[in-house]
């Protein structure tokens, strides 16, 4: 059976297989929406990170199968520490979540001593240990504005979403990550400026991670794209919002992955994406093959030490304090 491609009779043998060993091991199947389709379709559950990681919590199952990238799997092992946590390519990474760790943000903290950190939930686990805040990019401006005015602030690592959140709070004591992910910072001003000359009467439905966010509200303040049709949200809220969507074609700003899961909550959009080429390969190495592999075998098993968990639980735990974030928040 290849990897990607599968006949008819291939995958239904394949989606069999997957469901019967997920019985015999008690295991949940969570998937990210940047998965590929097949892998979509045989979820018990489908969303961005931090919403599975808390499904995956609150699961009566013994065994996490996440497939995603491998801080999104430490994260559903950090919020259930008492289940096996398995991710179908231990080499899944990420970009963002690569762009700082933990012995760069201790020498940041250092030259800001007092400062008040903020991480995205797209970290490590071991950045989210000595991290004061987990954000979404659904809650960055909550809790940031939650922050006592005159404490400084360190935003990780996304500088798009970082420039973002500095747009909508008016904080000019906060400084930025120069982090990105390559495949958001690859979605260019450019790209979404051409498209919206050729489709004038679309949505917008653009993550605030992507490169074109800053040209996204630039176009609606010019009046190019109007702007109740301009929306700047994270991933689930995109699902959410495409469920109501009275547009005829809505185009998208993230990862090419969700135009799947868009299509099935209204099959009466066309969903297009602003820059087709905007394909994670760390999200497209969780192959069909790749997860029934990881039932049969067990593998590949997710840790985190029981001091750094204890650490970065504190800082998820902090930002529901402040505001429980939404079910869809990356």
């Amino acid at each position: 059976m290849n990897d990607i491609t599968m006949t008819a009779s291939e995958r239904r043998a394949w989606a069999d297989e997957v469901r019967t060993l997920a019985k015999e091991r008690d295991a949940v199947i969570l998937a990210h929406n940047y998965q590929v389709p097949d892998v979509q379709d045989i979820a018990d559950y489908v969303g961005d990170s931090l919403a599975l990681s808390r499904i995956a919590a609150a699961s009566d199952a013994s065994v996490i199968v996440f497939c995603g990238v491998h801080f999104m799997a430490e994260t559903a092992k950090i919020l259930a520490p008492d289940r096996t946590v398995l991710i179908p390519d231990k080499d899944a990474g990420c970009s963002l979540a690569d762009s700082i760790d933990a012995d760069q943000l201790r020498a940041w903290k250092a030259e800001h001593p007092g400062a008040v950190v903020v991480s995205y939930v797209n970290t490590t686990a071991a950045v989210k240990a000595e991290t004061d805040y987990a954000c979404t990019s659904s809650n960055a401006v909550d809790i940031v504005n939650a922050i006592p005015a005159d404490r400084e602030i360190l935003f990780l690592p996304d500088q798009f979403l970082g420039a973002h959140v500095k747009r909508q709070t008016g904080r000019e004591n906060m400084r930025i990550w120069m982090g990105e992910c390559h495949v958001h910072a690859g979605i260019t001003g450019q790209d979404l400026k051409e498209i919206v000359d050729a489709e004038p009467e679309a949505e917008l439905f653009i993550h605030p991670e992507c490169g074109c966010a800053t040209s996204a509200l630039y176009l609606a303040g010019e009046g190019i794209v109007p702007e109740e049709r301009t929306h700047i949200m994270s991933t689930g809220n995109m699902v959410d919002m495409a469920k109501n969507t009275k547009a005829s074609t809505v185009l998208i700003a993230t990862e090419t992955g969700i135009i799947h899961q868009l299509e099935h909550m209204n099959a009466n959009v066309e969903f297009k994406p602003v820059n087709p080429r905007a394909v994670c390969k760390y999200m497209k190495m969780i192959t069909p093959q790749k997860l029934v592999r990881s039932l049969r075998e067990m593998r590949d098993e997710v840790t985190v030490p029981e001091d750094i968990a204890d650490k970065a639980r504190a800082c998820v735990e902090r930002m529901i304090a402040i505001g429980q974030p939404s079910a869809h928040g990356e």
